[in-house]
């Protein structure tokens, strides 16, 4: 009777967080936050590009050479180019006569005003010098390669091709994950359950900053035990978070029916080895590692008073779950190093590793393991955080913790101040 009231009122709490965060205008702002960032993040790189190609249209490598020579060069040039990405592909070359003194004309030709040059390459093909700005070291291997494929072109007697290759597009069977397509699934799973946790938890402590500072969380204290509140606090949060994974969910998966065919072809590669079954591996450990962390930042943002107060110990926290997702990008890429085992059994990066895990590796009976892991120290931490909670909710009138011995010495100090 008793537990069936205590979770009664551990489902009204949550289903009143639940309400009071979703029908609010702020949340449609929340739930389209990651499209805010991708835009801000777009028009930042938009304006970078821009940058980078406007100087990219100014740059030059140029090659001092006899006409004999400079027919090779271009020659060569024109094979070697067609190997590189239109922006990756070095500056576009230009051919000067030699004039006199080889050397002094490619220096001056640094001092050009239309253009920007990169890199110079002056003397006799078999031992050129090329000179070359620092950040440049790249173009000067190119014109040094340049001279070489020119020269052998010029002794074998011309641009006569020794081979010729018949180019075949292969496309893996369909259902089959290619390694490379693994590692990016990892990647992007890492990458995914780091940004929802870390976005999603701190909210938890938004709303907790929020309740301290208008007494709310004194009147649920005063008609529920704290405990109740605590559980329904984590499940009602939980409930956003499902409902922002969801929406967001949706728009992923259906998101490949509107790309460009070439785009579609580019991601079709990329998969996680366990398959279909990924989805619900992912979901699991996302409720593992969120229950964590917000368990985590429940109990330690009670411990406060003040909004700043809150801010400055969550930031610690963040801190640690960066360096936790940093340990999981490095296992990712390395599954069967070490350092992987450990990021796949320490509780806070467990979630993290074996996300990653599913995706580069088939086998399931590991992740029943982990799961089981995972949620004994799930329950360790919310233990320990309902602990926290009740501690700092019924002190909410005291000053924090790391506050009360000076504020102790403080009132001790001044009783003796005469009268």
């Amino acid at each position: 009777m008793i537990r069936n009231k205590l979770v009664r009122q551990t489902l009204t709490v949550a289903r009143r967080d639940f309400i009071a965060t979703v029908f609010t205008p702020t949340f449609l702002i929340f739930l389209l936050a990651p499209l805010i960032m991708l835009s801000f993040g777009a028009v930042g790189g938009i304006g970078a590009a821009t940058m980078a190609s406007s100087s990219a249209d100014k740059s030059r490598i140029v090659a001092i050479a006899s006409p004999a020579d400079a027919r090779a060069l271009i020659a060569a040039d024109r094979n070697l180019r067609g190997l590189y990405r239109r922006r990756e592909g070095p500056p576009a070359l230009v051919i000067q006569s030699p004039g006199g003194d080889e050397a002094a004309q490619a220096r001056r030709a640094f001092d050009a005003k239309d253009t920007d040059p990169t890199a110079v390459l002056y003397g006799p093909l078999s031992r050129p010098t090329v000179l070359h700005v620092p950040v440049s070291v790249r173009h000067a291997d190119y014109l040094a390669r340049l001279a070489e494929e020119a020269l052998r072109s010029q002794r074998l007697g011309g641009e006569t091709r020794l081979s010729v290759a018949t180019k075949q597009a292969y496309s893996a069977a369909a259902g089959r994950t290619s390694q490379r397509g693994s590692n990016q699934a990892a990647f992007f799973a890492v990458f995914g359950l780091f940004i929802l946790t870390l976005m999603l938890a701190g909210q938890a402590v938004g709303t907790m900053a929020e309740e301290r500072s208008n007494k709310v969380i004194e009147v649920l204290a005063a008609a529920v035990p704290l405990e109740s509140v605590f559980l329904g606090k984590l499940l009602g949060m939980f409930g956003v978070a499902i409902l922002f994974v969801a929406f967001w969910g949706t728009i992923v998966v259906n998101v490949g029916q509107l790309l460009p065919g070439n785009f579609a072809r580019a991601f079709a590669e990329v998969g996680p080895a366990v398959g279909p079954l990924f989805a619900l591996l992912f979901f699991g450990y996302f409720t593992m590692a969120y229950l964590l962390l917000g368990s985590v930042f429940l109990g330690i943002g009670a411990q406060a008073s003040t909004p700043r107060e809150i801010q400055m110990l969550s930031l610690p926290i963040t801190i640690f779950q960066v360096a936790m997702f940093g340990l999981s990008q490095a296992a990712a890429t390395n599954p069967d190093s070490g350092l992987t085992r450990f990021a796949e059994i320490f509780p806070f990066s467990s979630p993290f590793a074996m996300a990653a895990r599913a995706a580069n590796k088939p086998e399931i009976w590991p992740h029943l393991l982990a799961l089981g892991w995972q949620a004994l120290w799930v329950a360790a931490t919310i233990w320990l955080g309902a602990r926290l909670f009740r501690r700092g909710v019924l002190q909410s009138g005291s000053p924090a913790f790391w506050k009360r011995g000076r504020t102790a010495k403080t009132l001790e100090a001044g009783s003796h101040l005469p009268a």
